[in-house]
């Protein structure tokens, strides 16, 4: 059974340097929901800032020892976008405004109702959060090729690179990798990042076709070509004219097939099936397999000729498992795209627990695998947070794809879930150069929870 999330109080930074003033204030916010750090100058303040996780800032104009106009800009280089409400007397309203122009959020002249300073205090969290969920927006969307593939592993931005620099190249580029690596999106986005981009873009899968039907799907037919062929049909290679046409599975083209299309590549034109004019036609191929293309030309199973036009240029998908960091993002993408596709699903995000699963499992299908899994999950799930008991039975305890035949990805034991989750906190502050409150947005975890992780 899983408890009910804990509301964490937001912690507020109260500087005063008259005592009895700042303690009854601060006995007052906290009966309001905050937890309340009461500290007399400027130097205190700063101490507490490097030690304390502190969500705002309330400090007084005029210290003993400091000024809040100088604290404020200190406290916001140790913490950026720190949320800042100064206090101050009548006598020093254009202090005040000097305050708000150098970064507070507002000012609040003594004396106050404390009920005016929660309003101003709650208004500057929630502006703080939606400017984190801004830029974790703006961030994802930096990490996002066209075509919506998401990655900051290294293997991933590899593929991005190579995306960017060939998408302009107008010759044929070969897709290599494991089923449901993404294959079809990374042709999609190869197509959008190139000139050819407002032309169409045509997918076929050669294995779903047989292979009777593929060869006037690909070059068209005319009317009574053959029996059932009521009318003509321009084929896919013409309807892709100017733009992209994407042969998915191209290892399963038939001999016959397989010449007739180098025929194209070499010369630029089609003849339909029954026509005796050949069309000539500006289209880009793009091939995909999970073949060893070149072990199937030496078995004689694949043209030799064909194979060296298509790879001309090769660009290989890595398997999930090779990109484990990724999973955390391809997991909030999946939801999100589930839940536009469900409205009036539960599920909001998937707790630790299935996180760490996730994390250690070999997912032998791939991204694909991944965004059935969420979407069943989405679907299913009755709970605000997904847990280990919506998953299908035995998740994870079998590996149709010889999970033995690879080390965990923590080592070669099976380890308890939270000890995965351990080493993954470690490695992300690693990943995000020991700054640990990056890693714990990356991580979709608060600081505590992290430093609670690090500390087992």
């Amino acid at each position: 059974m899983t408890s009910e999330p804990k509301v964490l109080r937001p912690h507020v930074l109260l500087v005063d340097d008259e005592p009895e003033w700042g303690d009854a204030l601060g006995e007052q916010l906290g009966r309001r929901g905050f937890k309340v750090h009461v500290v007399r100058d400027a130097a205190a303040a700063l101490a507490l800032l490097e030690s304390q996780e502190i969500d705002a800032l309330v400090t007084d104009l005029r210290l003993e020892r400091g000024d809040g106009v100088s604290l404020m800009v200190q406290a916001q280089e140790l913490v950026p976008q720190l949320p800042t409400i100064v206090m101050t007397a009548y006598g020093a309203i254009d202090t005040a405004v000097e305050a708000i122009r150098r970064g507070a959020f507002h000012y609040l002249t003594k004396p106050f109702g404390v009920d005016e300073l929660v309003l101003f205090l709650r208004r500057a969290l929630d502006d703080r959060r939606l400017r984190r969920e801004t830029g974790e927006l703006r961030r994802r969307l930096s990490d996002a090729a066209p075509g919506g593939l998401v990655g900051r592993s290294t293997a991933m931005r590899a593929v991005f690179e190579m995306v960017a620099r060939i998408a302009d190249a107008d010759v044929p580029v070969l897709l290599t990798g494991e089923t449901g690596t993404g294959k079809t999106t990374i042709a999609a986005a190869l197509h959008a990042r190139s000139q050819r981009a407002s032309a169409p873009f045509v997918a076929v899968n050669c294995a779903a076709i047989p292979e009777q039907l593929l060869e006037s799907e690909l070059f068209g037919h005319t009317r009574g070509a053959f029996t059932g062929a009521t009318q003509a049909s321009q084929g896919l290679f013409a309807e892709a004219d100017q733009g992209t046409l994407f042969l998915d599975e191209i290892g399963e083209l038939q001999p016959a097939l397989q010449a007739k299309l180098l025929h194209v590549i070499e010369r630029g034109v089609v003849r339909p099936i029954g026509g005796t004019r050949e069309r000539r036609v500006h289209t880009r191929i793009l091939a995909a397999t999970n073949l060893d293309l070149a072990a199937a030309v030496r078995a004689g199973e694949f043209r030799e000729d064909l194979y060296y036009r298509l790879a001309l240029i090769v660009l290989e998908i890595p398997p999930l498992r090779d990109r484990r960091e990724d999973i955390p993002l391809l997991v909030e993408q999946s939801l999100e795209s589930a839940r536009r596709r469900y409205p009036t699903a539960v599920p909001r995000r998937v707790g630790d627990e299935v996180m760490a699963a996730f994390l250690a499992y070999r997912w032998p299908g791939n991204v694909r695998e991944l965004a059935h899994l969420i979407e069943r999950l989405v679907l299913l799930s009755r709970n605000e947070v997904i847990v280990p008991a919506d998953l299908p039975r035995g998740f994870g305890s079998e590996d149709p794809d010889g999970a033995d035949s690879e080390p965990a990805p923590f080592g070669d034991a099976v380890l308890p879930l939270r000890e995965i989750q351990r080493r993954y906190a470690r490695w992300a502050v690693a990943r995000h150069g020991g700054v640990k409150a990056h890693a714990a947005r990356a991580l979709g975890v608060d600081i505590k929870t992290l430093m609670k992780l690090l500390s087992e």
